[in-house]
């Protein structure tokens, strides 16, 4: 009985201090996530580790609610999105082979990223609700919960995410 309740604790502070699963709720990052992907998220322990392109899971207060989005601005950073979609950050035009599904609404716009916070897209930009369509455009560090690492489920979309 003692060794199962041994690995019961383990498991209980991995989940807690290392990975957590979340189930993805919207279609904001399809075709690379879809609504109910089951993902294995690290958490995040270093932000200096945190890199332009990276797949994050944060906590949203405006919306009161867990996202999961692409980090495009990091702190310090200058964003451009121009009218036709097109992402600039410090002067530099984003490659984003991620986005299949660019933007048609004109949410062009400027945005300067504070120390300790970050500035998230979608990858399908045209039906996400992301840091162009907040109140407030950025995320703190404090709410950042972790790095989206692997689909786990459905079985047949199992994959690293990159």
């Amino acid at each position: 009985m003692c060794y199962l309740a041994g690995i019961f604790i383990a498991i209980a502070l991995f989940y807690n201090y290392v990975f957590f699963v979340i189930v993805v709720p919207s279609a904001s990052m399809y075709p690379s996530i879809e609504i109910g992907d089951r993902i294995i998220t690290t958490r995040i322990l270093d932000t200096s580790k945190i890199g332009r392109g990276d797949i994050l899971v944060f906590r949203s207060d405006e919306f009161n609610e867990i996202m999961v989005k692409r980090v495009i601005g990091l702190p310090k950073d200058q964003i451009e999105i121009n009218p036709e979609g097109e992402v600039s950050v410090n002067n530099e035009k984003l490659a984003e082979a991620y986005v299949h599904y660019p933007d048609h609404l004109n949410l062009s716009g400027s945005y300067k990223v504070a120390e300790g916070e970050y500035f998230f897209l979608g990858d399908y930009r045209e039906h996400s609700l992301d840091s162009r369509k907040w109140n407030e455009p950025f995320i703190p560090e404090s709410k950042l919960l972790g790095e989206a690492k692997l689909i786990l489920f459905p079985l047949n979309r199992i994959m690293v995410l990159t």
